[in-house]
């Protein structure tokens, strides 16, 4: 029953590598995005930030249904804080990349200004580190707790899925 888990700050490529993983793998990808419950309350995402840095309950509820839906096994967690939360992981993967690379597909994906993507990045950065360090005592800047890391800068998703999965079976 492997359970893996994929972080890394906004625009790193968590999501992407997930999917190409769990194609490669056949196991079941759990994705809990801030993007997406922003979609689902018809806000935007740094709205959704705030309201989280002003309620606390949001982040515990998010993170009891991913320790939930984590606790069945054969998956990939691709979360910032499932590193953390999934106290049970098989591997700990972080991933990482200039921050004028993440900015690229923050823009890309978004419809983004260069300027814009970045600034939009550094923010949810700095305002996501702050609340982990306020809410739960995380500092996600530490990986000291992780198996391995991978720059995506440099790596396409599949060869991350790649990776994962020798370190996995290696």
């Amino acid at each position: 029953m492997a359970i893996i888990c994929i972080s890394g700050l906004t625009g790193s490529g968590k999501n992407s590598a997930g999917e190409a993983l769990a194609k490669l793998t056949g196991l079941r990808l759990i994705s809990f995005t801030f993007k997406n419950e922003a979609k689902k309350r018809g806000i935007s995402l740094m709205e959704m930030q705030k309201l989280a840095d002003e309620n606390k309950e949001i982040d515990l509820n998010f993170d009891k249904r991913l320790v939930e839906e984590a606790s069945k096994g054969n998956c990939i967690v691709t979360t910032w804080l499932g590193p953390w939360m999934i106290k049970n992981a098989d591997l700990r993967v972080w991933l990482y990349a200039d921050e004028r690379v993440r900015a690229e597909r923050i823009a890309k994906r978004d419809e983004l200004n260069a300027d814009k993507a970045l600034a939009h990045l550094r923010k949810r950065d700095a305002d996501n580190i702050s609340r982990f360090k306020k809410h739960y005592g995380i500092d996600i800047t530490d990986r000291s707790n992780f198996d391995m890391e991978i720059d995506s800068g440099k790596h396409r998703p599949a060869e991350i899925a790649k990776i994962i999965e020798g370190k996995l079976n290696g």
